[in-house]
């Protein structure tokens, strides 16, 4: 396999047709089923590993997986305490699961880049990408979630004054087109910051690791080591900072300051 060949390889989805139902690219209608199923997966693995911790609480000492459970629990209900200046039962599970979601997809990345597609060569399915989150398709379906939620809380909260701070702010009522164009731009600039800025960093966080994996075999494990070490920062930044914009949208949909 060529250079550019193993590039595209490595880069390419597992794609569903959704017009014809069969593997292959089909436009907009097409299915990356590599990224729903990893995704499905990781987020069920996430949810068995807190329910099992629930279902195993030890009052007196508690288990390893306890005290991880519990120092996530806390952590991010600080950040949301800190942060988000409304009454809500939703932000903080909604800010841990961001955060533990994302984290887990993004760790994925450090698994050695041939090996996903290797053993599913083995099954026979040419092409299969392990990192969803660095799939513009999942990142901006999760950011698009966060976007409504900024909607529904900008119009439960604020209810009729929402209106009012449209039009007067922040030039007034007599330049309320501008207002209103700049409202727009505000609003809908979030789901983009929130999607291409996961995206962009994990996209290429994985090519940089297949074009490591394209050095001599004795080469390729100095610079590869060096790169996972430094991307467990990034990996963890990432899904803090994704969880961390999305207590502050919402807490600025609640606020009316």
């Amino acid at each position: 396999m060529s250079t550019t060949n193993y590039i595209e390889h490595h880069l390419m989805h597992l794609q569903l047709n959704l017009h014809t139902f069969k593997l292959g690219n089909g436009g907009f209608w097409t299915l990356n089923i590599d990224t729903m199923v990893v995704g499905i997966i990781t987020a069920c693995l996430i949810a068995g590993f807190l329910r099992y911790v629930a279902k195993h609480i030890h009052i007196g000492v508690p288990s390893g997986m306890q005290n991880v459970a519990e120092m996530a629990i806390e952590w991010v209900n600080r950040t949301v305490h800190e942060t988000y200046h409304g009454e809500s039962k939703l932000i903080a599970p909604l800010a841990l699961a961001i955060f533990l979601w994302i984290f887990v997809m993004n760790t994925l990345d450090l698994l050695p880049v041939d090996f996903f597609p290797v053993l599913f060569n083995l099954a026979g399915v040419e092409h299969f990408k392990s990192v969803p989150t660095a799939d513009p398709n999942a990142t901006f379906a999760m950011s698009l979630s966060v976007f409504f939620l900024i909607i529904f809380y900008n119009f439960t909260v604020k209810g009729w004054s929402l209106g009012k701070e449209v039009l007067t702010r922040p030039f007034g009522p007599f330049l309320f087109p501008l207002n209103i164009l700049f409202r727009f731009i505000e609003e809908s600039v979030k789901p983009f910051s929130l999607a291409l800025r996961l995206f962009g960093n994990m996209f290429a966080g994985e090519l940089i690791f297949v074009l490591i994996a394209m050095l001599p075999w004795g080469i390729q494990w100095l610079p590869g080591g060096i790169w996972a070490i430094f991307h467990i920062l990034i990996i963890t930044l990432q899904a803090y900072i994704f969880m961390m914009l999305t207590i502050v949208y919402l807490s600025m949909a609640h606020d009316s300051h």
